[in-house]
């Protein structure tokens, strides 16, 4: 059954993991090119090893994943035919850990993302700040990113401030005049977000919780030192690139385009006149972001669109396949240098970039964009978990990974119910404290 409220603007929500139990956490990343299901055990770590974030220690028990279909670019265009997807894909993992799945944590990709700061404050009147008036402000701020065509994905308290004073992680017993809180809300649009949710319910599963991808990929890419100092995880998928943006431990500003890497296989194909199939072959075999001064010489047969099966193929100088490549590869990273400079984060984001997700294993990659984002680049791929397969370890399944380590951060969240209740700190007062000690771990 759905856990979307019908009259609700927040998609559904995650409960926080009990720091004590172990739990089994089910995964499903739904993108262009393929959907992935993966079944893991979240151990507790023991008290010396427990960090911001990393309380349990995850074990991949089963993977699953197939080929996308009704699916482009995030949004699903055929519901039946995703569904066989998802229900393929979550069988394979369940056969492998022995197990029944009947609900997932999903990630999200469409819906035009956006992230937004809202500042709310509220009079102290010259008081000590108890957790009570930590409760009135975040619930304030809450209330502020409530529209109703648009779901809230995540609400991330960034820091308090006192009297105007930033940078505060925990405000409770100290005094001022005005107490404020600066939160970050990604949101995307309610329909979409409700469409992916009706797919997962009619596999006869339902949806634990909603992470957007951004946030998920950066969790599973970017070392703890990254997440601290400030870095941007570019996660270049099938359909979509999403960029998020990560700074003393939290995600400050997520975006996405709608250009990914099967748009480079489509210029092929229309470029090289070949079938769609040929030109991912090709892509993959012999397509560079950068040119080689042996692309003149060197020739690639490339198969025709023919129905005669023994007509020969043509032969096309790599020099053309690059630069086809290169063209949109461009494009895409010009994108994202001009998102990033305009979401005010540049500062932040510094010299560290980290290139993850599938489209990211083009050669020549990392080397055109230092040229263009003018940053240090690497690829990340994902880390850590335990039992990855092989062919699981590159950077195209790095989002359910982060899934996977999502539930670790969950706690840090905050969301306003419909009638403007704190449906995150329902809890009681030990939940507001989490909340502030993470913030004050922070600064």
């Amino acid at each position: 059954m759905s856990i979307f409220r019908p009259n609700g603007s927040s998609a559904p929500r995650l409960k926080p993991l009990a720091s004590k139990k172990t739990h089994v956490v089910s995964v499903l990343d739904i993108g262009s090119t393929k959907v992935v299901c993966m079944i893991a055990r979240l151990t507790p770590r023991e008290a010396s090893e427990v960090l911001p974030g990393r309380t349990h220690k995850v074990e991949i028990i089963g993977i699953g994943h197939q080929k996308s279909r009704g699916i482009k670019s995030g949004v699903i265009s055929d519901l039946d035919a995703l569904e066989g997807v998802i229900r393929n894909a979550v069988d394979t993992a369940e056969r492998q850990a022995k197990l029944t799945v009947d609900s997932l944590i999903v990630n999200v990709s469409a819906g035009r993302l956006q992230s937004d700061i809202y500042t709310a404050s509220i009079d102290l009147g010259g008081q000590e700040v108890d957790q009570e008036d930590v409760r009135k402000v975040l619930v304030a701020a809450c209330q502020q990113s409530q529209r109703n065509e648009r779901a809230v994905l995540h609400s991330l308290p960034t820091g308090f401030s006192l009297d105007g004073e930033r940078g505060i992680g925990d405000p409770v017993s100290m005094f001022g005049e005005t107490l404020g809180v600066d939160m970050h809300v990604l949101t995307a649009e309610r329909m979409a977000v409700k469409n992916i949710e009706l797919c997962v319910n009619r596999a006869h599963l339902s949806v634990e919780g909603m992470v957007a991808t951004p946030y998920a990929s950066g969790l599973a890419a970017l070392v703890d030192d990254e997440l601290e100092l400030g870095c941007a995880a570019i996660d270049m998928g099938g359909g979509m690139t999403t960029i998020s943006v990560f700074a003393e431990g939290k995600l400050v500003h997520s975006d996405a385009i709608g250009l990914g890497g099967h748009h480079v296989t489509t210029d092929l194909a229309r470029g090289l006149s070949t079938r769609i199939d040929d030109a991912e072959r090709i892509k993959v075999m012999h397509g560079s972001a950068l040119a080689n001064s042996t692309d003149d010489r060197e020739l690639i047969p490339v198969p025709p669109i023919s129905e005669d099966e023994h007509e020969l193929p043509t032969q096309i100088p790599r020099a053309l396949i690059s630069k086809i490549v290169r063209a949109r590869v461009e494009e895409t990273l010009e994108m994202i240098r001009d998102r990033i400079r305009s979401s005010g984060f540049s500062p932040i984001v510094g010299k560290r970039v980290v290139l993850t997700g599938g489209a990211s294993q083009l050669t020549g990659l990392p080397d055109l964009a230092r040229q263009i984002l003018a940053r240090n680049v690497r690829i990340g791929r994902p880390m850590g978990v335990k039992g990855l397969p092989p062919a699981a370890k590159g950077p195209a399944f790095s989002t359910a990974v982060g899934l996977l380590i999502y539930p670790q951060f969950a706690d840090i969240e905050i969301h306003a119910s419909d009638h403007g209740v704190l449906s995150a700190l329902a809890g009681g007062n030990g939940r507001i404290a989490r909340v502030s000690q993470w913030l004050k771990s922070s600064f």
